[in-house]
């Protein structure tokens, strides 16, 4: 049965803004039964959560055995030597939710483990942009057939969602730039959507709460002061989270034929996309090293701590995604909010790059001396 059929043969309401938007955001009270298996996922929880304690603290002791580190250079944000590779856990999040729940989603736990894969080596030894990027679209063309969005009379969805996609795991890969700011925007993601999946029913809430267990156990290691992180994600932290993200969204888009989910990566998004923007301005090669983020001015030249950083975007993604989910359920209503969003995101990244990208610049000249 493909991915929409399922969902219209359940009958589906997909009106999120009227009667059953309290239960959604968790105000009207459960049954008896579904107290009694939320009692339940309590216990599962709990003790996946110190399953992926174990495996990461176990990860620590090999990534420091084999010298799995994150070296620092000038255009680093940080300063000292850190294990490399901490989001390791986020793919085996996936592999114990599977364990736990069934391989229910055996196409995207395979895209999940290539990607994984293939970004861990990169993290030991760097490969090709494109033996990743042929890995990536590979990956993201399984996601897509679990989804069930690989089909003739949707080629012209699946087309530029395949390089929509991929796109966006290399933006969400850039942004592990500073202390937590990858986890809080796995958080800003996965909340918001799991509100709309409880409605849609189309994926297994489950597999977020376990997703946003992982992100929390990495978290505890990486959201922290400067100086004080004991791990960054690596690449195999940030492109697996991005599909273990963009997997949710796609299926809220493929219940509802409504491209504006996106909305829940925007704050983010907009951030990527006009940094790549403004280094193709500066003739830069996009594939070096760079500290040309807002949030990285933030940290590196403003020098505001790089947790408040982070949650400030959080706090920023959520309220947008938020605002989102109580607006009318309408395409007009989404797509007008989607673009006012965008628009003033937009304005926004480029006043703050007006008035302090000259420190960058300064830095970069300090370099030169």
């Amino acid at each position: 049965m493909e991915w929409g059929e399922e969902c219209g043969e359940r009958g589906i309401n997909y009106n999120v803004h009227e009667k059953q938007r309290d239960r959604y955001l968790f105000l009207s009270p459960y049954s008896k039964n579904e107290r009694i298996n939320f009692k339940q996922n309590m216990i599962s929880y709990f003790i996946i959560f110190v399953l992926l304690l174990v495996a990461e603290l176990i990860y620590f002791r090999i990534a420091d055995h084999f010298n799995i580190i994150d070296k620092p250079n000038e255009r680093s944000s940080h300063s000292n030597i850190v294990l490399r590779g901490g989001g390791i856990i986020f793919p085996i999040g996936v592999w114990i939710w599977s364990l736990f729940y069934g391989f229910e989603y055996p196409w995207f736990l395979l895209a999940v483990t290539m990607a994984a894969v293939v970004s861990f080596v990169d993290d030991i030894h760097p490969l090709s942009d494109s033996v990743r990027l042929a890995n990536q679209f590979i990956a993201m063309l399984l996601v897509f057939y679990q989804i069930g969005l690989l089909q003739p009379e949707l080629w012209w969805l699946a087309l530029p969602g395949i390089l929509l996609c991929v796109g966006a795991v290399n933006l969400i890969n850039f942004t592990d730039g500073i202390n937590g700011m990858i986890a809080m925007e796995a958080i800003a993601c996965m909340v918001p959507s799991i509100v709309v999946i409880r409605q849609l029913q189309c994926i297994e809430e489950s597999l977020l709460w376990v997703a946003i267990l992982s992100v929390l156990v990495f978290a505890y290691f990486n959201f922290r002061p400067r100086g004080k992180a004991k791990c960054f994600a690596g690449d195999i932290g940030s492109v697996s989270l991005a599909f273990i993200l963009l997997f949710p969204i796609g299926t809220m888009i493929m219940a509802t034929m409504d491209i504006t989910y996106l909305i829940f990566l925007v704050v983010y998004g907009v951030e990527g996309c006009l940094t790549i923007v403004h280094r193709i301005m500066l003739h830069e090669n996009l594939g070096e090293a760079h500290r040309k983020h807002a949030y990285e001015i933030m940290a590196n030249e403003l020098k505001i701590n790089p947790m408040v950083i982070s949650v400030g975007y959080m706090t920023l993604q959520l309220m947008v995604s938020f605002g989102f989910i109580l607006m009318p359920n309408t395409i007009f209503a989404h797509w007008t909010y989607f673009l006012v969003v965008f628009t003033i995101l937009c304005l926004m990244y480029v006043a703050f790059k007006k008035k302090y990208y000259h420190l960058h610049e300064e830095y970069l000249a300090s370099l030169k001396h």
